[in-house]
């Protein structure tokens, strides 16, 4: 999606410049062109007052010299009568004389071209009638003179336009990609069993609202593998101790076949119910780090569990004390996790001791 973004920038910038960088190129060319022949046409202005009082050579050839530019100006007057050429040339002539004659029999400028340039042919009506003609050279240089670098600057702006365009669509394409590659990197983990992934809410809103659902889905499914756990393990506190119970009167039926079958049966069921609880504890989801009000309050869980199992301690002459629990303890260990614990534990007492065989549970913070 990111080179996606910047390749349609590139094109949609590139072809926005092409379109106005082209025209505007052409049209200063064409007012430098412009630009060259008002200023022929000016140098040429300056000599019709002169030809119009005057004809004498010398003092046409010191205005010629005074209006010319580097000897760029020439000027044609016909013999009195003659209008088929000029007579007399003041400076050097690169215009041919059927380009002078058809401006003399036209009355009107022209331009035309000669090597290294073009040439402007200014008729001017003479005192006596005939129609001189003033040449102006104009060099190709002048007529292109700055466009060069007029063009130069444009092709810099139009790069310029085009790496900034560039550059934007990629800051967009990134500000786009990276939450959705972070959404794809959240669903990863998710699936393979790291529930403490979460995706953080930015980018787009359509993309912080698949953050949020996101979120919002993952918690729920940690949530359900909790309660799925809790079932199990409350299950399996409820059948532990009547299985307890069940395991010392099996013990008290004396031999035979019968007993025999009896106790295996309910030492297989205590194997089971043993699998459930390992399997309950080892299904505990990588959720993130616990918060400050996580865990519970140890001692009321300890007071909890003895209150259950004194009755059984009672039943088997069993002497027992609980010490340090009579103040809160709080740990960072959920309340079904330290109940299944602690049963382990006392069950372990009650079936790997004879009876009458004390114990104790101290609770030390």
């Amino acid at each position: 999606m990111r080179w996606a973004l910047v390749k349609v920038s590139l094109a949609v910038t590139a072809m926005v410049v092409v379109a106005f960088a082209v025209p505007l190129g052409l049209v200063i060319r064409e007012m430098a062109r412009d630009r060259a022949f008002s200023n022929a046409e000016r140098e040429a202005a300056a000599v019709a007052p002169a030809l119009s009082i005057t004809t004498d050579r010398e003092q046409l050839e010191r205005v010629v010299a005074s209006a010319g530019s580097d000897a760029g100006m020439a000027v044609h007057i016909p013999a009195p009568g003659d209008r088929s050429g000029g007579a007399t040339d003041i400076g050097r002539q690169r215009a041919t004389d059927e380009d002078i004659a058809a401006v003399r029999r036209m009355g009107r400028a022209s331009t035309t071209e000669v090597g290294g340039g073009s040439t402007l042919l200014q008729p001017v009506a003479l005192s006596s009638g005939e129609i001189a003609v003033v040449e102006v050279y104009v060099p190709e240089s002048e007529v292109t003179n700055g466009v060069g670098t007029a063009w130069a600057v444009l092709a810099a702006v139009g790069a310029a336009l085009i790496v900034g365009s560039v550059a934007v669509a990629d800051r967009l394409g990134v500000r786009m990609v990276q939450p959705a590659r972070r959404l794809v990197e959240g669903a990863h983990e998710l699936g393979e069993g790291r529930l403490g992934a979460r995706v953080p809410v930015e980018g787009p809103d359509e993309l912080r609202r698949a953050a949020v659902a996101f979120n919002s889905m993952a918690d729920q499914v940690v949530q359900l593998l909790a309660n799925e756990r809790e079932l199990a393990a409350d299950l399996s506190h409820r059948l532990r101790t009547p299985l307890t119970v069940l395991r010392l009167n099996a013990a008290s039926l004396g031999d035979g076949p019968a007993a025999e079958q009896t106790r295996a049966a309910v030492e297989q069921l205590e194997r089971e119910v043993d699998t459930i609880i390992r399997t309950a504890r080892d299904a505990k989801p990588q959720t993130a780090v616990a918060g400050p009000g996580a865990g519970c309050d140890a001692a009321e869980v300890v007071r909890e569990r003895m209150g259950f199992w004194s009755a059984l301690a009672e039943d088997e002459g069993r002497k027992w004390r609980v010490a340090g629990a009579d103040r809160p303890v709080r740990i960072p260990v959920a309340r079904t996790d330290l109940a299944a614990s602690l049963d382990a534990l006392l069950g372990n007492v009650f079936r790997h001791t004879a009876e009458g065989t004390a114990f104790a549970v101290d609770l030390h913070n």
